[in-house]
């Protein structure tokens, strides 16, 4: 599949998770607030175990397309009374919690 053709796939993949997700704010674990930022032992000692979690390992790349490394995308899923949060971890930092 060439280059340009991957990245229209990409980006029509990514626009359809977009609609599913809705990017949400901090939200508590007990008493603690869980926030963009934290890591991935942080949200484990405060949260517990999410109901389920994904490991995606993705290239990093130069600004002219050569690989320089890679990068782990961890998405874990916390279930609730009151909604279901994904959580995004880059490496070890959260970057992003998407509510479903």
């Amino acid at each position: 599949m060439p280059v340009s053709m991957s990245r229209v796939l990409a980006m029509i993949v990514g626009s359809q998770l977009a609609v599913t997700a809705i990017a949400d704010g901090p939200f508590r674990c007990g008493s603690k607030i869980i926030d963009v930022g934290m890591t991935r032992a942080e949200v484990l000692e405060y949260c517990g175990e999410p109901s389920s979690k994904t490991t995606e390992i993705r290239d990093v790349r130069s600004s002219n397309n050569r690989i320089l490394g890679t990068t782990e995308i961890h998405r874990w899923t916390y279930e609730s009374y009151s909604a279901t949060r994904v959580l995004v971890f880059v490496d070890e930092k959260l970057q992003s919690i998407e509510r479903l």
